[in-house]
């Protein structure tokens, strides 16, 4: 799939999650076989680019290019000038969020409540595209609810825009993230339009990801939830829509060098002790659905200390591969 002068080979991203796809979980999933992670959403104010979190999130020092950097706001100048201050600051795709759902961003009129407002829609579009020289890229829903599936009339607004390609999340906004993922509407919008479209929603094994391509005619797919503790997964895809191959799980002394590596990019870009806060939700990831998942998380969530984090989280996954 090509997105302006980028080839994503291959066609499997991962999507922009707030609190989880931060550099050090984008350059594991990268190293692991995905095509293109895309960053969390980072603001388009420019009173909080100096905080503590947007320089984290605009920190791309050695991630490996195309660097895709998602920005949400309403204000088509501001988030022309956003996009312009993070190409400056190393983003090569500047990609627009419609598609958030949750209640702070929506009740700002951000997030996928604007696609209630489809002439600001095409202005934010049209003043990011015209801001930058690299491409622009846009997700979405498939509208704002269940009688307002207006995804069709959005991506038409985002290629007379001059968008490179859109991702579409199966969902309404107010189903967040209740129910099953629909696809007709993808299908739609692809029959309709001649710019890459990206499919996102329930997309959780290598099988299901095929089954979507076909039925959708989608040009790539995106993983969201189903990568959080599985940085693999986006490469099993991969493998299994470029080869046909289905490569096994990791075992879990394999598991336990890669959490480790995650373990240790996390210390080392937060500092010691967010590192370790950090850390935790990723853990209980990893080990959900492994025995004694329910008493690693009680013991390792109460350290403070990277080192210690560190041998717990090897030890456990040790004991894991001891009683296989």
């Amino acid at each position: 799939m090509q997105i302006g002068p980028y080839t994503i080979d291959p066609p499997v991203l991962l999507a922009p999650m707030a609190g989880v796809t931060d550099k050090p979980f984008r350059m594991l999933v990268k190293r692991l076989g995905a095509g293109l992670c895309v960053s969390e959403m980072t603001t388009s104010d420019p009173r909080f680019w100096t905080t503590s979190k947007s320089l984290h999130r605009m920190d791309h020092q050695g991630e490996p290019a195309p660097i895709s950097v998602q920005l949400a706001g309403t204000d088509p100048l501001v988030l022309a000038e956003a996009a312009r201050y993070n190409v400056d600051h190393g983003a090569q795709i500047i990609d627009i969020n419609m598609g958030c759902p949750a209640k702070k961003v929506c009740n700002v009129w951000a997030g996928s409540a604007l696609m209630q407002n489809e002439p600001l829609v095409a202005q934010i579009l049209e003043a990011v595209v015209n801001a930058v020289d690299v491409p622009v890229t846009l997700k979405f829903r498939t509208g704002w609810d269940a009688e307002h599936r207006n995804a069709p009339a959005i991506a038409r607004i985002a290629e007379e825009s001059g968008i490179a390609a859109i991702a579409i999340h199966g969902r309404t906004r107010d189903q967040q993230y209740r129910g099953e993922a629909e696809y007709h509407t993808i299908a739609q919008v692809k029959a309709e339009r001649s710019i890459p479209v990206i499919a996102n929603g329930d997309i959780n094994s290598p099988q299901k990801a095929a089954e979507v391509l076909r039925y959708t005619g989608a040009d790539a797919v995106m993983i969201g939830r189903a990568a959080q503790g599985r940085p693999w997964l986006p490469g099993q895809i991969a493998a299994y829509l470029q080869h046909g191959t289905l490569i096994p799980d990791p075992s879990p002394l394999q598991v336990r060098d890669i959490l480790l590596e995650h373990l240790d990019r996390l210390h080392e870009f937060y500092g010691e002790l967010s590192g370790v806060r950090i850390a935790r939700k990723h853990l209980g990831w990893y080990a959900k659905d492994h025995p004694h998942a329910a008493e690693f998380r009680a013991r390792v969530n109460r350290v403070e200390e990277a080192a210690l984090q560190r041998r717990l989280t090897a030890d456990y996954f040790e004991t894991l591969a001891d009683a296989a």
